[in-house]
């Protein structure tokens, strides 16, 4: 324990001599670094083991909610009750309820998209094998707005054409949850981007932003962007895409975060005032994916107690390693 108090306060000499952009900046590319590690995790993974996705997709939502609590709302309330008191709640709970919102809207134009031909085709092997399962409670929630033309098709032809139509269904909606995952994570890392900029900006400026305070904040953001990275990139090489194409995506979802961090470290005087709705609005983003995408894609294939064990480890993984970075 002493020993790796040590190497953090050397890590911390080393960048108190950078001006707080450099700091900012070096940060966030730590914090992408761990999003494309966890990317990288689709080159040795069995990918096409449906019960692995499910339990990465259950450690990842353990991981997002607790880091939506610790790294998130936590540090939220507390700015937000230093600058406005009693009415902290205020730019937390709208921030809060607008990152949900945008998550949802985002959610609905995706949506518009399923009666079209616009998806990611899966590919001919992962229909035939793990993905194939027209029974699935999310192949039967999802219809065809349209109804197909039966004039001059015979009833046989019909009542074939069903099963396909449910298993096509089924594929894009398991596409859109993949892709509003994406959205969602990219969403709430330009927040977490702007925070890791303005902690650095700001430390030293007041009792409450150290770089002891902002480092903390940067592991803690990058701890959480490994399985994060994961998340993206195992259901793509799962749906039968080229993994290092998963990979691209995969860590992607992370670039924003070293453009965001260098202007919250920039324009800190404004941004600080704003940082409780940035962090906040990271929150809603997470939680609202979390339960809406996340839980019910690892819960539609049977492997729901398994998500739940991966999603309590992940919870408490979080948990342990914010637990550890307390002095």
């Amino acid at each position: 324990m002493k020993l790796e108090k040590k190497k953090h306060r050397k890590r911390q000499s080393m960048l108190t001599n950078l001006d707080p952009v450099t700091q900012a900046f070096l940060a966030s590319l730590f914090t992408w670094g761990v999003t494309a590690l966890g990317a990288a995790v689709v080159f040795v993974s069995p990918s096409s083991n449906r019960a692995f996705l499910d339990c990465s997709l259950g450690f990842s939502s353990g991981v997002m909610l607790a880091a939506s609590f610790w790294s998130l709302l936590v540090p939220a309330i507390e700015i937000s009750e230093h600058q406005m008191g009693k009415l902290a709640f205020v730019p937390v709970g709208f921030g809060f309820a607008l990152g949900a919102l945008f998550v949802h809207l985002s959610d609905r134009v995706t949506q518009r998209y399923n009666s079209s031909d616009q998806f990611i085709p899966l590919s001919d092997e992962m229909s035939r094998n793990n993905y194939d399962d027209g029974g699935s409670s999310t192949a039967l929630r999802q219809r065809f707005k349209k109804s197909p033309n039966l004039n001059g098709v015979a009833a046989s032809e019909v009542a074939i054409g069903v099963g396909a139509e449910q298993k096509h269904s089924h594929q894009k909606v398991s596409w859109h949850r993949i892709w509003l995952l994406i959205i969602a994570i990219t969403a709430h890392n330009f927040p977490e981007g702007l925070a890791v900029g303005v902690a650095f900006g700001g430390a030293g400026k007041s009792a409450s932003v150290s770089l002891e305070k902002a480092s903390n904040l940067a592991l803690s953001i990058g701890l959480q962007n490994f399985p994060e990275g994961m998340a993206v990139a195992l259901p793509l090489a799962a749906f039968g895409h080229p993994k290092w194409k998963a990979f691209l995506y995969g860590q992607m979802s992370g670039m924003v975060e070293p453009m965001a961090a260098l202007i919250g470290a920039s324009l800190v005087l404004t941004m600080e005032m704003l940082l409780p709705y940035a962090l906040s609005f990271a929150a809603g983003a997470m939680i609202f994916v979390v339960f809406d995408s996340i839980i019910p894609e690892a819960n539609s294939h049977g492997n729901g107690k398994l998500c739940s064990l991966f999603s309590v480890i992940g919870f408490l993984n979080y948990f342990g390693n914010i637990s550890q970075q307390q002095p």
